[in-house]
């Protein structure tokens, strides 16, 4: 619940399908269970976070911290923004933003992951075209990146599909084996010029001074 002190869990951002928030302790623990239940295919790993690969006690449990550790470590300086993606009034999984030195930046960065009953419904490309108009319109970002394994196929059509740019490609380690990460970027002149879905923002206002703004 919002406070005057912790106005955060007031921020919402709603499209026609679903909302990003943040999630209520009862609903967190329902994001756990989720990942507890799997949030990639057998045999797969598109995610660069070990968490998604560990027992289902362990992915419930990083889901958890995560939650809590990113609220426990805001500052306006270096925040990181978890929200739950909700369908149908029901947690699906997570969409973040997270900024560091934002007020002068003007930079964001995004990562996700969703329960595998909602995996090709095209919520992923909603949902980070919800936290895109969050950080464009809503904070005034000038500029938002995302990266991804070479082999993530999904999270790179959605960055394609939202307008994205190339922007690099790294080596790292998965594994025990070197791999190529993507990076992509949006600004906000390519993403005025990207057709996306209509959403709506609530609760910013309060929020602003957390995001250094």
């Amino acid at each position: 619940m919002p406070t005057a002190h912790w106005p955060l869990p007031g921020l919402t951002a709603r499209t026609a399908r679903l909302e990003l928030r943040l999630p209520t302790e009862p609903e967190l623990h329902e994001l756990a269970d989720l990942a507890a239940a799997g949030v990639v295919a057998p045999g797969t790993r598109p995610l660069g976070s070990t968490w998604a690969y560990g027992t289902p006690t362990e992915r419930a449990r990083a889901v958890l911290q995560a939650h809590w550790r990113a609220q426990g470590r805001w500052s306006p300086e270096d925040w990181n923004l978890p929200l739950a993606v909700f369908v149908d009034g029901r947690p699906a999984g997570i969409q973040s933003v997270r900024a560091t030195a934002f007020a002068l930046r003007r930079e964001v960065l995004s990562g996700s992951w969703l329960a595998l009953p909602h995996h090709g419904r095209g919520l992923g490309t909603e949902a980070r075209a919800a936290m895109l108009h969050l950080a464009f319109a809503g904070l005034g970002a000038t500029d938002a990146t995302s990266h991804c394994y070479a082999d993530n196929a999904p999270s790179v059509a959605v960055s394609r599909r939202l307008g994205y740019r190339p922007d690099g490609v790294e080596r790292e380690l998965r594994q025990g084996e070197a791999t190529t990460t993507l990076r992509f970027r949006l600004t906000r002149e390519q993403w005025d010029a990207t057709e996306r879905p209509e959403v709506r923002l609530t609760g910013l206002d309060a929020c602003a001074e957390l995001f250094g703004l």
